[in-house]
C-alpha cells in the first residue's frame, strides 16, 4: 500500500464503491441492450398497429426505450418485461394519436400486413399469407375501437387476457368479454368477405 493510500481514510471503500458503480452501470446497459434486441420488433408492431406510420412507430419505440433508460434501475423489479414494455409503448402511441389526431385508421393496411411474421414460408405461401393478412386487417378495421385493441394485442402480440388487462389498465373480465365480442364480429366479417368475393 502506498503512503498516499494510507493517508486517505476509507480509500479502499471509495475504490470498491467506484468499481461497484461502474459494474452496476455496465450491467444495466447490458440489460437494456438485451431488452432492445428481444422486444424492439414486438414494440414496433404494437406502435405501427395504432399509428399506421413507419416513422411514427419507430419514434414511439425509441421513446419507450428512452423511458426505460431513465428508469433502468428498476429493471430488476419488473416481473414481465414484455408486458411492461408493451404497456409503455401502448401508452405512448395512444397519447400521440390523441394529440395528433392522426389520419384515418384505414391507411397503410398493406404496410401493417408486411410487418407480420412470414418466417420459413415459400414465396407463394408468403403471398397467400399476405393476402389473407390483408383481408383480416381490413375486417379488423371495422371493429369498434375497444374490441380492435384487445384483438390486436391478443392475436398479433399473443398477449394473454391478464397481460392485456395490465397493458390497457382494465379488468381481465372486461378483456375477456371484449375478446369474445371481437372474435364473433371478426368471424361474421370474414364470412361476409368470403361470400362476397
Amino acid at each position: 500500500m502506498s503512503a498516499s493510500q494510507t493517508l486517505v481514510p476509507g480509500w479502499m471503500e471509495i475504490v470498491e464503491s467506484a468499481v461497484h458503480d461502474a459494474n452496476r452501470q455496465h450491467a444495466e446497459e447490458a440489460a437494456l441492450a438485451a431488452l432492445v434486441d428481444q422486444y424492439a420488433s414486438t414494440l414496433y408492431r404494437v406502435a405501427f398497429s395504432v399509428l399506421r406510420n413507419q416513422h411514427d412507430a419507430e419514434d414511439a419505440v425509441q421513446e419507450a426505450f428512452l423511458r426505460v433508460l431513465r428508469h433502468r434501475e428498476t429493471l430488476g423489479e419488473i416481473r414481465d418485461h414484455r408486458v411492461w414494455l408493451v404497456r409503455i409503448v401502448w401508452n405512448i402511441v395512444l397519447d400521440r394519436k390523441r394529440r395528433a389526431k392522426t389520419r384515418p385508421e384505414t391507411d397503410d393496411i398493406a404496410d401493417l400486413a408486411r410487418v407480420l411474421p412470414a418466417m420459413g414460408l415459400s414465396a407463394e405461401q408468403r403471398a397467400a399469407a399476405l393476402q389473407h393478412h390483408g383481408r383480416v386487417l381490413k375486417c379488423l378495421e371495422k371493429l369498434p375501437a375497444r374490441e380492435r385493441e384487445v384483438m390486436l394485442l391478443s392475436a398479433f402480440e399473443e398477449l394473454s387476457s391478464v397481460e392485456i388487462a395490465a397493458v390497457l389498465g382494465v379488468t381481465e373480465s372486461s378483456v375477456r368479454s371484449r375478446l369474445f365480442r371481437a372474435r364473433n364480429l371478426m368471424a361474421e366479417l370474414l364470412q361476409h368477405k368470403r361470400s362476397t368475393t
